[in-house]
């Protein structure tokens, strides 16, 4: 009988990327599609968040944490209850394009 090896942890910033992740490509990105615009209200993204938590069994403060980290990151910026995403993401949402986690890092912080 062998003995399996522990599986690693990850550290805190690989756990970090993987929520932002997990929040874009499961809940902001989503929403963005669906309502068809740059910005949404917080009611909007608590519905979508709820949605997702329901169905996946993740906990929304696992959600909670990408989200702020997104808007750290200035992926998504606040204006009183208006979220909006990142002016460089917004010719993607015009042509529907499923926009993932890694190009969406790459359009924000690439200098031009």
């Amino acid at each position: 009988m062998e003995e399996q090896p522990l599986p690693r942890r990850k550290g805190k910033h690989a756990s970090s990327t993987e929520n932002r992740r997990m929040v874009w490509e499961n809940v902001v990105w989503p929403l963005v599609l669906d309502i068809n615009r740059s910005y949404f209200t917080l009611k909007e993204y608590h519905a979508k968040r709820d949605a997702f938590c329901k169905e996946s069994g993740i906990a929304p403060s696992k959600v909670a944490g990408g989200f702020v980290s997104l808007l750290i990151k200035n992926i998504i910026t606040r204006d009183k209850n208006v979220y909006s995403i990142h002016y460089r993401l917004i010719p993607y949402m015009r042509k529907k394009v499923l926009l993932e986690y890694g190009l969406v890092t790459r359009e924000v912080n690439t200098k031009r």
